[in-house]
C-alpha cells in the first residue's frame, strides 16, 4: 500500500504528482440530459452539416468538399479526430486513443486511396510499396510472462497441449476464411447462414465447443477481443472473434511458415497523425466546441440547435441535408424524429469505456530479462492492454527516456466510476499496473495525462452484426444519413472511414 501511495505522490516527502484529465469533456455530452436552452441564437447555413468530427465525419466532409459542396462540421470537442486524436506531453507528441492502422486489405478501397493520397504508399510495377518511415519499427511487440520479456504477444507454448491448440485454432481460422468469407470493411463480405450462426453465440462458447480451452490461448484471445472490441471473448460474438483474425492477418501458430504478424502503420501521435491530415484541409469548415442538442428534419431541409461552448450561447444551423456521424445512441437522442431502425440499433448497442494515460518519464526504465523494449508491451495475465512507447518511431539514436501510452478497456460497470473519480485515483490504477513489470517506474514519472472515453467502442455482442436495422441504416439515403463505425457493430478506423465516404455518396442534395 505504501508503494501505491508513493506512486500517487502522497507520501510526506514526495512531490505532488503532476497531471490531469485531457482530451474529452463529458459534461458537454451530458447537456443532452437537460432542457433545451431558451433563445434561438444566430443563424448559420451550409449545404450539408456533419454532426461529429471523428474519422467518419471527417471522411464524409472530405468527400463532399471534394465535390464542391458547402460543408460545415460540428463537434462538441475542441479538437477533431474523435477516438483518433493526438496529444503532447512535455512538448512531445503521443496518442490519446487509437495508435495504429493495419495495412489495408484488398477490400478497403477507400482507405487504400486515402493512404496513397497522403503519400504513405505508391504503386510500383503493380505492387504497393509503403513508406518505411511510417511502418512500425522493430522490435514491434513483446510479452512479459514467466518473469521475463518474450518477443511477440502470443504466449510461448509451455507444453505440447498449448502448441496443439494454437495449431487447431489456426486451422479453424483458415477454414473460416475459405468457407465463410470475411472482409474489412465487414460489409464487403456476403452475409450467409454460417455468419448468422456464428453471430448468434459468444466467441467463448464457440471456443468451448471446439475444445479450445488452453489457458494461454484463451488469455491471448481475450486480449485480442479487448483490444479491438472492448470486451472479453464471453462478451463478443463468435463472428467478431473470428473476424478479428480472418479479415486481416489470420492466426499463425509458433513455427508457422505462413509468416509474421502483418506490419502496421504508426506514428508518435498514433492515428492522430491521420486525423490531423484529414482535418487540416477542412479547417475553415470545422466548428469545434459545438454541442449539438437537436436535429429536426423539415419539408425543405434540416434545422439544428447547437450550444457554442466558447460564447456560452445557443446557435442555429440550417442545411439542405445532415450527416449524423455520431455514435448511434447519440444520433437517436439528437433527432427529433428518429427512424425505427435507428431506435432499434441504438437499443442493441453496448459500449466499452476506455482510459488512456500518457506518462512522461525523467529517465529510462531499468532493463528486465528477455526481449528488449518494443513499441507495444503487454503483461500476461492482466486485463490491461499494455503500453506503447510514443518515441519508438523516432530516428534519433540518442538514448532518451520513453514516453509511454497505457491503454485500459474497462468493464461497462465502471463507466460511472471513470467519470466520478478524480484523475489521481485513475493515475494510481495506471501506475500500479505498470509497476508490475517496471518496479522503478513510479519514482521516474515527470507527468501523467489521462483521457477518458465513456462510450469509446461499440461491442459486437451476439446478434448485433446480423441486425437488420444496422443493414437499413447502412443503406439509408435522403436528407439525413448516418456515418459511424457503429454501423459495422465495432470500432476501427477502416469501418469509420468507409462509412463516412459511403454516407457522402448517399446524402440527398
Amino acid at each position: 500500500m505504501l508503494a501505491g501511495l508513493a506512486a500517487a505522490g502522497c507520501t510526506p516527502d514526495a512531490a505532488p504528482l503532476q497531471g490531469g484529465w485531457v482530451g474529452t469533456h463529458p459534461e458537454r455530452g451530458h447537456r443532452l440530459r437537460g432542457e433545451l436552452p431558451a433563445g434561438e441564437g444566430p443563424l448559420k447555413k451550409a449545404d450539408v452539416v456533419i454532426v461529429g468530427a471523428g474519422i467518419a465525419g471527417l471522411a464524409a466532409a472530405r468527400a463532399l468538399a471534394g465535390r464542391g459542396v458547402d460543408v460545415a462540421v460540428l463537434d462538441l470537442e475542441d479538437q477533431a479526430g474523435g477516438n483518433s486524436r493526438g496529444h503532447r506531453v512535455a512538448g512531445l507528441p503521443c496518442p490519446l486513443g487509437a495508435h495504429y492502422l493495419p495495412l489495408p486489405g484488398p477490400d478497403a478501397h477507400e482507405v487504400q486511396q486515402l493512404l496513397a493520397e497522403l503519400g504513405l504508399s505508391r504503386q510500383v510495377l503493380g505492387r504497393t510499396e509503403w513508406d518505411e518511415r511510417h511502418l512500425c519499427h522493430s522490435p514491434q511487440e513483446r510479452l512479459f510472462i514467466d518473469g521475463e520479456w518474450h518477443e511477440g504477444l502470443l504466449p510461448p507454448a509451455e507444453h505440447g497441449t498449448t502448441r496443439e491448440q494454437y495449431r487447431r485454432f489456426s486451422a479453424l481460422v483458415s477454414q473460416a476464411q475459405r468457407n465463410a468469407g470475411f472482409a474489412m470493411p465487414t460489409r464487403r463480405a456476403r452475409w450467409t447462414a454460417t455468419h448468422a450462426e456464428l453471430d448468434a453465440q459468444t466467441f467463448a462458447a464457440w471456443l468451448d465447443r471446439a475444445a479450445l480451452t488452453d489457458t494461454r490461448l484463451r488469455w491471448y484471445l481475450d486480449y485480442c477481443c479487448r483490444d479491438d472490441f472492448g470486451a472479453n471473448a464471453d462478451g463478443v460474438s463468435a463472428w467478431a472473434g473470428l473476424h478479428y483474425f480472418a479479415s486481416r492477418h489470420g492466426f499463425h501458430a509458433p513455427g508457422d511458415e505462413a509468416g509474421e504478424r502483418e506490419p502496421v502503420l504508426t506514428w508518435a501521435e498514433g492515428n492522430g497523425w491521420l486525423s490531423a491530415r484529414l482535418a487540416e484541409p477542412l479547417r475553415e469548415r470545422l466548428h469545434l466546441g459545438r454541442a449539438v442538442l437537436r436535429v429536426t428534419e423539415g419539408k425543405h431541409g434540416v434545422e439544428l440547435l447547437a450550444w457554442n461552448e466558447a460564447t456560452g450561447a445557443p446557435e442555429r444551423w440550417q442545411a439542405r441535408a445532415v450527416v449524423m456521424a455520431t455514435p448511434l445512441f447519440i444520433a437517436s437522442r439528437l433527432l427529433a424524429a428518429p427512424p425505427d431502425a435507428l431506435r432499434q440499433a441504438a437499443g442493441q448497442l453496448r459500449y466499452a469505456p476506455w482510459l488512456t494515460a500518457n506518462l512522461a518519464l525523467r529517465e529510462p526504465l531499468l532493463a528486465r530479462p528477455g526481449a528488449p523494449p518494443a513499441w507495444d508491451n503487454v503483461r500476461y495475465g492482466t486485463t490491461a492492454l499494455g503500453y506503447v512507447n510514443a518515441r519508438h518511431q523516432s530516428l534519433n539514436p540518442t538514448p532518451r527516456a520513453p514516453l509511454l501510452t497505457a491503454y485500459f478497456a474497462l468493464p461497462t460497470a465502471q463507466r460511472g466510476e471513470l467519470l466520478k473519480q478524480p484523475w489521481q485515483h485513475w493515475a494510481k490504477v495506471v501506475i500500479d499496473e505498470l509497476a508490475q513489470t517496471h518496479p522503478d517506474l513510479p519514482g521516474k514519472i515527470e507527468r501523467i495525462d489521462l483521457c477518458r472515453f465513456g462510450h469509446a467502442m461499440s461491442i459486437p455482442t451476439p446478434g448485433l452484426r446480423g441486425l437488420t436495422a444496422l443493414a437499413a441504416l447502412n443503406e439509408a439515403r435522403g436528407r439525413v444519413v448516418f456515418a459511424h463505425s457503429d454501423l459495422a457493430g465495432y470500432s476501427v478506423f477502416e469501418e469509420a472511414y468507409t462509412a463516412g465516404v459511403g454516407a457522402a455518396a448517399r446524402v440527398r442534395l
